[in-house]
Order: C-alpha cells, then sequence, then structure tokens
C-alpha cells in the first residue's frame, strides 16, 4: 500500500473514532446531571445540590474517560455491536463509576452528593451508551435485509449458524438475505437470532422452502455426521432449492477456512465420519528427523503418505515409484508445497532386487512405508503372473530389503480384501501380510500391517468412475443391487496408518475402524442428486452383474484373528497366525519359478495353499 494512502485511510480512521469517543464523553454529563433529576423525582434539582453536580462532573468526567479507554471501547465498531461490545460497556461504567464515588469521597466526603447516584448514575449511563450502538446495528441490518439478495434458509441455528448469518448480514454487497433458520432443537424454536427468526425443525425444509421462496439453503452444522448429512440432504432434495455447506469442523477449527467459505455438499460429506483425533506428539516423535522410504509413492495413498510425513520434518523422504509420471508429478508437488524438505525422487520397481537394494545401500531407510501393489480387482483375476510378481514378490523383496539394512520399522499398507479372500488381488494381498509377520519374529526390523477397506476418490475406486459416468450423461453402473463396501477418505487413511505405525511392537495387523458399510446403490444415487439430477429420470443407474472376483460383502477381520481394541479408538488390533517359516520360504521359490514360467493355473493353485481360507470362485 502506498505511503500516501495509508496515512489518508488512517486519518479517515482517526476522526470516526474521535465521534465516537465525543460521543461518550457527552454522554457522562446527561446521565450524571439525569440521575440527579431522578433523584428528586424529576423535579427541579435544588440549588446547593445542582452547583456540587457541576462541581463535582470534571472528577467523573476524567475517571470515566479513562475507564473507556482502559477498558476497550474503541475497538468494537458500532456497525457490529454485538454482547461482547456491551459487556465491555458495562464493565468501563460499574468501574467507572465505582472509582469515581470513591474520589468524590476523598475530596467532598460526597457532601450533597445522593448515595442514589451509585445505581442511577452508571444505569443512566449504560443506556445512553449501549443503545445508540444497537440501535445503529439494528438500522444497518434493516437497511440490509430490505435490499433484497439470494433469499437464504439457514440450517442450524448454533454457533456456525449464528456467525454465518453475522457474515450474511455485514456483506455490504446486499448478495444474501437470511429469512430463516430451522433447527432440530426445540428449545430455540421461536428465538430470533440477529433478527432472524428460528421457524422449526428441519423436517420443515421442503415446506419452508416454498412458502418463503428461498433461493438457497445453507446447511450450517459443521459438526454433522454422515448420517445427519443424508437426512439433510434429502431434505433439500425434496424442497428443490439449491444448497451449500459450512466446511468441517477440524477445518474450521485448524483455520484453514472461514465460516462463510460455503462450498457444494460432497460425497465426502454423505459418507462423513467423525474427524480423526491423532497424537501427532508420538507420530512426529516416531518420523521426524529420520530417513523415510515409501514404496508407491506417486499412487493415491503412497502420495497422501508423502504429504503428510513431509509436514512432520523428516530428515531425507525417499519417494520410491514405478510411474514416470506420477513420480514426477509428486516431485513438483513437493518442491512447491515443502520447499525445505529433502527428498529424492527413485524411479524404481518393487520386482527389481538389485534397484531395491541399491536404493536401500545408499539411503539407509529407518522407516520402510510399503504401499505399492496392484489393487484392481477384476483386472488382476486374468493376470496372477503380475500380481504374484509385485504384491507378493515384491512385497517380500523390499521387506528383506529393510531387514538387511538395519530399518527400524516396515509398514505394510495391506486392504479389507485380504480377509477371506475371494479373488487374486485379496489373496496375492493376504500373502504379503503373512510374510511381514512372520519376518517379524526373524528380524530386528518391526513389521507393521494396517488394513483398511476402500478410499474414496482413490485411482481406479468407485467414485471418480460414477464422477465420470455422470458427466458423460450415464448410465451410472453397479454391478449388484446388495453391494456394499467400506469407505474412508485418503487423508483419514494416511493419517491412521502413521499412527499405526508408531502404535506398533511388531508383528501385528492394525485394522482401521471403517465405521459402517455403504451400499454401492446408495452411493451412486447420492452422487446423481450431488451433481443436480435426478436419479432414474436424468440420470440412470444400470444392474451389470457381479465381476470376477468381486464379494457382496467385504470383511475387515478373519474370525481367528481375535479383534482387541488398541491406544487409539479408531485402530484395532488383529491376532496374527503364525505360518510355518521354511514351508513359508519354500513357497515364494516355488512362486517365484511359476511366474518365470508364467504358469498361472500352477500360481492358483499354490496361492489357494497358502491360503485355506480363500473363496476363490464364491459370488
Amino acid at each position: 500500500m502506498p505511503a500516501d494512502e495509508g496515512t489518508t485511510r488512517m486519518s479517515m480512521r482517526i476522526p470516526r473514532t474521535l465521534i465516537v469517543f465525543v460521543h461518550d464523553i457527552c454522554m457522562v454529563p446527561v446521565a450524571w446531571l439525569g440521575a440527579y433529576w431522578l433523584r428528586f423525582n424529576l423535579t427541579t434539582i435544588p440549588p446547593t445540590y445542582f452547583d456540587q453536580a457541576l462541581l463535582t462532573l470534571p472528577w467523573v468526567l476524567a475517571v470515566q474517560a479513562i475507564a473507556f479507554y482502559r477498558f476497550g471501547l474503541y475497538k468494537g465498531v458500532w456497525r457490529f455491536a454485538s454482547v461482547p461490545d456491551l459487556l465491555r460497556i458495562l464493565k468501563a461504567v460499574t468501574v467507572g463509576a465505582i472509582v469515581a464515588m470513591a474520589v468524590l469521597f476523598l475530596i467532598y466526603r460526597l457532601d450533597k452528593v445522593p448515595r442514589s447516584l451509585l445505581a442511577l448514575y452508571p444505569l443512566l449511563l449504560l443506556m445512553l451508551l449501549g443503545g445508540p450502538r444497537l440501535l445503529y446495528r439494528w438500522s444497518k441490518d434493516r437497511r440490509l435485509a430490505i435490499s433484497g439478495g439470494k433469499r437464504v434458509l439457514i440450517v442450524g441455528a448454533g454457533q456456525a449458524g449464528e456467525q454465518l448469518a453475522r457474515d450474511l448480514l455485514r456483506n455490504q454487497a446486499g448478495t444474501y438475505q437470511p429469512v430463516g433458520f430451522v433447527d432440530d432443537k426445540a428449545r430455540r424454536h421461536g428465538q430470533d437470532v440477529h433478527g432472524i427468526p428460528t421457524l422449526g425443525a428441519c423436517a420443515r425444509i421442503p415446506e419452508l422452502a416454498r412458502s418463503l421462496d428461498i433461493d438457497l439453503i445453507m446447511l450450517a452444522i459443521p459438526s454433522a455426521t454422515g448420517e445427519e448429512m443424508r437426512r439433510l440432504v434429502a431434505l433439500c432434495d425434496e424442497s428443490g432449492a439449491p444448497y451449500q455447506t459450512v466446511p468441517p469442523l477440524d477445518a474450521l477449527l485448524s483455520g484453514r477456512v472461514a465460516i462463510n467459505q460455503l462450498r457444494d455438499v460432497s460425497i465426502e460429506d454423505i459418507l462423513g465420519r467423525e474427524p480423526v483425533s491423532l497424537d501427532w506428539d508420538a507420530i512426529g516423535r516416531g518420523l521426524s528427523d529420520r530417513v523415510i522410504l515409501v514404496t508407491g509413492a506417486g499412487g493415491s495413498i503412497g502420495s497422501e503418505l508423502c504429504r503428510q510425513i513431509a509436514m512432520l520434518g523428516p530428515r531425507h523422504l525417499v519417494l520410491f515409484e514405478n510411474s514416470e509420471f506420477n513420480l514426477y508429478s509428486l516431485q513438483m508437488e513437493l518442491k512447491r508445497r515443502v520447499p525445505q524438505l529433502a527428498f529424492t525422487a527413485c524411479l524404481a520397481d518393487v520386482r527389481d532386487a538389485a534397484r531395491v537394494d541399491e536404493i536401500f545401500t545408499r539411503f539407509k531407510p529407518a522407516v520402510v512405508f510399503h504401499a505399492a501393489a496392484y489393487k484392481h480387482v477384476p483386472m488382476l483375476e486374468d493376470q496372477v503372473r503380475e500380481a504374484v510378481l509385485n504384491n507378493i514378490l515384491g512385497t517380500h523383496t523390499v521387506a528383506m530389503a529393510a531387514d538387511r539394512h538395519g530399518a527400524s520399522e516396515f509398514v505394510l499398507i495391506s486392504t479389507d480384501k485380504a480377509v477371506n479372500p475371494a479373488n487374486v488381488m485379496g489373496a496375492t494381498k493376504r500373502i504379503a501380510e503373512i510374510i511381514c509377520q512372520n519376518l517379524d519374529a526373524r528380524s530386528e526390523t518391526r513389521f507393521i500391517t494396517v488394513r483398511f477397506g476402500n478410499v474414496l476418490d482413490s485411482a481406479g475406486s468407485v467414485v471418480p468412475l460414477f464422477r465420470e459416468q455422470i458427466r458423460n450423461g450415464g448410465p451410472v453402473t453397479v454391478t449388484h443391487e446388495q453391494i456394499e463396501r467400506y469407505f474412508m477418505t485418503i487423508p483419514e487413511a494416511t493419517q491412521l496408518i502413521l499412527q499405526g505405525s508408531v502404535l506398533g511392537r511388531g508383528g501385528e495387523i492394525f485394522v482401521l475402524d471403517m465405521g459402517s458399510p455403504v451400499k454401492i446403490k446408495f452411493l451412486a444415487e447420492q452422487m446423481i442428486r450431488l451433481s443436480g439430477k435426478v436419479p432414474y429420470e436424468e440420470i440412470g443407474i444400470t444392474i451389470t452383474g457381479l465381476r470376477p472376483g468381486e464379494k457382496l460383502y467385504e470383511e475387515l477381520f478373519h474370525e481367528q484373528e481375535q479383534l482387541d481394541q488398541t491406544a487409539h479408538a479408531k485402530i484395532f488390533l488383529a491376532r496374527h497366525r503364525e505360518v510355518d517359516w521354511d514351508r513359508l520360504t519354500a513357497a515364494l521359490v516355488s512362486l517365484r519359478a511359476l511366474a518365470e514360467t508364467s504358469d498361472e493355473q500352477g500360481l492358483r493353485a499354490l496361492i489357494a495353499e497358502l491360503v485355506p481360507e480363500n473363496r476363490f470362485g464364491e459370488q
């Protein structure tokens, strides 16, 4: 800002403050003499008392002026006068009156100063100072209210709704006109918030939207659960009015966004879960100032792990990725977002033992997060060899390198599809779990497995597929009417992985609490509605039948794994099942030999033998 412009603005601000101060000082003699007048029953003040009132007035003015300044009466703006401003006035008036009386007692022994003034004077002054402020604000709000703009119904009359309404009323452009609140708490019904009435429960949204000609519904319940959001969205859909929501509670508390930064409701809101509470101190102690390697660093989970780890101050972060484009994209992002981060991008494949050993020799990572895996269920059903080479033998290669080079922790990112697997992908991930659990007993490295379900918006997942189908006008394809899956967001999954890495002592399978499963058909319907379309009318939904290896229901742990609680409410511990190490080692040698000859039938048979609980062929 140029100096002259800054000076001009300051000169504009000073007179405004001065005017307010002069107003307040002028109210002091009015209140002081008015108190005398009230004391004498609104009749003429006796001359001796009137003379004493004038004699003592300068002392009262001086004391009160100091009190006004000390209690910050000029920090607030009349346009936004509120309860905190009134409290400041109350404190300044009360303290000023008490001190003034004390001064007058010391000087004049309160001669010709009626004792009733101690109550009458502050009461009058409080009214004379607070009244004009509130009247000024009311007139401004009234002018905005009749100035037009989009008619808004606010859902939630709590703190978030009050703050949102206040921000909307402050908008000088008059873009929005809040006309009412709805709230499910009966005690709020009939109350006014900033002059805006609370009109009833949320169930009235459709009715009120029509009767009040609502142009926009604003959802001001940042702490709403997924179930609550689904209900509110259904009511908003029924109303026919467009709707938006305030940011979630964790984003507001962190200060990343403001309450008035409205956005469209997303599928993450519909499937919303409680914000994750993490022990960041423990995570920081476990990962800061250490060399950390992430395999599959360019994938959905791997890249988010790198972002989270980058903020924890590692000594060096090694990005291990076989996709050149993904690695380049992540490299550019980290350089831009965390310029102080020391990291190296390694183009490498977990199946390449020589390259894996070279990277471990060079960087000596203390912590390894193994996220590299093939995960597309139908695709891997006909490509068993690639699944074995990457998910099983690749995991074995990296795990053994971590053991040889003295890594402190090795964290395997697994999947719910490894439980009673009905497909090649799940079975190969189950064998990867077996490798890590049983290697833990023979290594100084702590091997930890973290298992969770589907991740919203991860590469190849159903959400981006549905979004693309909706964009193209449909139909949205669902494989079965009853198929359901567990979901969590990418940041939540990665944060819980980090928490699991510091909880683990070695050999554990940590199972993330995925909440309640969601029917994929319901997910499709909600995504269509969120796009502004009507399911089955504007966008169709087609049932295509289960794909090869696909289960109707996913499971997070096997019945023999004895799920236990941990120190974190959203992380459970599944007791692993031991496998004879010699037998496992021999099986891995056989798997490699079969892969080299592309013997897919032999690979399937050996996988089934290693995972006897498999459900291949079940639908």
